[in-house]
């Protein structure tokens, strides 16, 4: 059975232009998206490679980023509410656009002019697909111990910060639970190029055909199962000093930076879900008749949709008052947390209370909502777990714990 369209939200934009982004967002997400969603998801586990050119034709894979290199100059409260909107139609899509938005991010923010002007365009308008690598399997929360190594090849000698670039990297290693591993054109990758801990690591760009990169096979996940996550191998892969993002050591604290943003992705990515759940719980407790009335005539179900809705309207506003401080050039990291905590606990609560509106229905794939319950789940868990979430805000709160 095919999803439903979203229903539109009434949002607040902040321009003419975003209005109508919206607008073109809402046409794709009806037209392309939603109507394919189930049947790919469940019965071909079929990545939809073709959604993402169209997108990038449409000028959507790059919207808070430069015009100047082919993104969009969109800010990011409003970048977020298109992620949203793709989100509720498929999660695929608007989760693979987030993390190739945050894939972007590190040569966007980083990068040098030269570097921008020669890759940039490409990745943001011009039809490639990114991943990022930082997980490894025996290092996800810990990112900081990653293992992946990058080795100098120009006969031992070590360049000074700041020096002039030159040279070959070698990078050897395994990363994990890659989202898009073997479908990426490029790889944003960290790789230790130093000593232990977070100030020896440093941010490559790594393209996806590079000789000795290779992806396993597509692991096999309870949802979300036309999205590719796989481990990715790098073999000897050689890469140019040219494509060393920042200078090095480096690394950890692009990926850090990154990762705030990308947290707001993943916030906005579950918001979107749970409003499709609750979208399709509301129209079926209108439509089912029981005791010869709807059984939206119920108070007890009645309260349930209310504390869905309040949930869902709650997290959208914790993850849009993030942005706006982001957008502002204001410290977020805080709120990125807080938002990626409150919006997926959100998603997996709203959808496991859709299955129970639609009752034994809910339960069999007739309905979106069991798909929705099991694809809510990944999103405790990626770009940083929710235990993780509540460390950071501690942080932020208390202080750095005593060791």
């Amino acid at each position: 059975m095919s999803d439903r369209a979203p229903q539109p939200v009434e949002r607040q934009l902040p321009t003419d232009e975003a209005r109508d982004l919206i607008a073109l967002v809402r046409e794709i997400a009806h037209r392309e998206i939603a109507p394919r969603a189930a049947e790919e998801e469940e019965d071909a586990g079929r990545f939809p490679r073709e959604v993402f050119t169209l997108l990038s034709e449409s000028g959507l894979l790059g919207l808070p980023y430069d015009a100047e290199y082919g993104g969009g100059d969109q800010p990011y409260e409003v970048y977020l509410q298109v992620l949203e909107e793709l989100a509720a139609a498929r999660l695929t899509v608007g989760l693979g656009v987030s993390v190739h938005t945050l894939a972007c991010f590190a040569l966007a923010a980083r990068g040098t002019k030269e570097q921008q002007a020669e890759y940039l365009p490409a990745m943001l308008g011009g039809g490639l697909l990114g991943a990022y690598c930082l997980s490894e399997p025996s290092s996800g929360s810990d990112a900081a111990s990653l293992r992946t190594k990058a080795v100098r090849d120009d006969g031992g000698t070590s360049r000074a910060s700041g020096a002039e670039r030159g040279g070959d990297w070698v990078i050897n290693g395994t990363k994990a639970w890659i989202t898009h591993g073997g479908v990426a054109d490029f790889y944003t990758v960290l790789a230790r190029t130093g000593e232990e801990g977070p100030r020896g690591i440093s941010a490559f760009l790594v393209p996806g055909d590079a000789e000795g990169l290779s992806a396993a096979p597509p692991e096999k996940k309870m949802g979300m199962k036309g999205s590719p996550t796989a481990q990715v191998h790098f073999d000897g892969v050689r890469v140019s000093d040219e494509r060393r993002i920042g200078e090095e050591g480096q690394g950890f604290g692009i990926a850090l930076s990154a990762l705030d943003s990308g947290r707001l992705g993943i916030a906005a990515c579950a918001i979107g879900l749970a409003q499709a759940a609750l979208d399709e719980a509301v129209a079926y407790a209108a439509g089912r008749r029981q005791f010869g009335r709807p059984v939206s005539d119920f108070q007890g179900l009645r309260f349930m949709l209310a504390d869905m809705a309040t949930q869902i309207e709650a997290g959208r506003a914790l993850y849009l008052t993030a942005a706006r401080l982001r957008d502002a050039g204001r410290p977020f990291a805080k709120q990125a947390a807080m938002a990626k905590l409150h919006c997926t606990d959100t998603a997996m609560r709203v959808t496991t209370d859709a299955v129970q509106v639609l009752g034994g229905y809910g339960y069999t794939a007739d309905f979106p909502v069991e798909r929705y319950m099991r694809e809510a789940k990944v999103l405790q868990i990626v770009e940083g777990t929710n235990q993780i979430q509540r460390m950071v805000i501690a942080r932020h709160l208390a202080g750095p714990e005593s060791h």
